[in-house]
């Protein structure tokens, strides 16, 4: 068996482990092989590892120096399928994201100042920026805190998340298809690429309310047919090519706030209803509140435009999401997000000896 060093870790309403780059296999089929085996991917429950059975609980970061100049770290997304024995780094994590910057203090990667650190962190599966500013009394993490996050229990200290080039993360456009609306298989829907490429639809043309259990979401076949096959024909949309067997783009159904929200949404990943809401999903729908032509500003009327803070209604509760513009035409669009993460233990992981795989 192979001994690897392993902090695991909660960033927002994900968990998993965080390793050093130079602590896994240089060639990435060795590296990918060996996180399925140490995750336990392939079995419903993951019983043979330490992945927690569930898409938010499969999931993996891998950290090292970053090698760009305008950032301290480089993170890689890793999603670890939990039924499927294999892998996908297309998309970015923003839950595990908030853990990133805890962790390179604490690794010695970034040095702590007294107050508050900064983290500029460069995303690998992206090539975004984000900056995460992180509390540091006496130079130390501190994860003890009075904020609250829906999706989980209790409070911690407040990690703040700025993202500061997440259009077209991985497709190049704010709107990939080349309008802000679309219509696949007679449903009007919006393909954006804000920090995660998705394919936003209101609910209410699928049948549903949006407002249903994410265990309601899940037992509905036909709903996830229905999905399936549209997000395939949006993917072709959006230039991704044959995302099948891929993990982007994520669908999000959309219907009116039922609280005090701005809008309820349903967020899937792309198979399962999402317990809580990605912070890269956030981040996509609170700009989609506020780009005209979405099918989310039609719902909300063109006064959304103006809006400066965004709050998001999920199956946990909600998130806000704060708005700024920037550049010389203040159309740039910056999200931020406060968080909360915290490290749940530190030492060694256990994964079999992989044969050595020719490069």
């Amino acid at each position: 068996m192979q001994r690897i060093p392993c902090v695991l870790m909660r960033g927002g309403t994900s968990k998993g482990p965080f390793f050093h780059a130079w602590d896994l296999p240089s060639n990435v089929v060795e590296r990918d092989e060996m996180l399925i085996n140490l995750m336990g991917s392939g079995h419903e429950l993951e019983i043979d590892g330490i992945g927690g059975g569930s898409p938010q609980t499969s999931k993996v970061a891998i950290i090292s120096p970053s090698l760009d100049a305008e950032a301290d770290v480089d993170y890689l997304f890793v999603q670890v399928m939990v039924a499927q024995r294999r892998v996908d780094t297309a998309p970015n994590c923003g839950n595990m994201l908030c853990a990133v910057g805890p962790f390179a203090i604490e690794q010695g990667l970034v040095k702590a100042n007294d107050g508050q650190t900064l983290v500029r962190i460069r995303n690998l599966n992206t090539n975004t920026f984000v900056n995460s500013l992180v509390e540091t009394p006496g130079g130390i993490v501190r994860y003890e805190g009075r904020t609250a996050i829906d999706g989980v229990p209790g409070t911690a200290a407040p990690v703040q998340l700025t993202f500061l080039d997440a259009v077209g993360s991985k497709t190049g456009k704010l709107f990939p298809t080349g309008q802000a609306r679309d219509v696949i298989d007679g449903v009007e829907l919006t393909c954006i690429d804000m920090a995660m490429p998705m394919m936003i639809v209101e609910a209410s043309q699928l049948g549903v309310s949006g407002g249903e259990s994410p265990a309601e979401l899940d037992a509905d076949s036909r709903l996830l047919k229905r999905l399936e096959a549209l997000r395939i024909k949006a993917g072709l949309a959006m230039g991704l090519g044959d995302v099948s067997g891929m993990v982007i783009p994520k669908p999000v159904l959309i219907s009116p706030a039922r609280y005090d929200g701005t809008l309820q949404v349903r967020y899937f990943m792309p198979h399962n209803c999402h317990r809580a809401l990605a912070i890269t999903g956030a981040i996509g729908l609170a700009t989609a509140c506020v780009s005209p032509g979405t099918v989310v500003m039609d719902m909300l009327g063109e006064s959304a435009e103006a809006l400066s803070e965004v709050r998001l209604e999920h199956p946990s509760g909600g998130i806000e999401v704060a708005l700024s513009r920037s550049g010389a035409d203040g159309k740039t669009i910056q999200a931020s997000v406060v968080r909360t993460a915290r490290r749940l233990f530190s030492g060694f992981v256990y994964a079999p000896t992989l044969r050595r795989i020719a490069s």
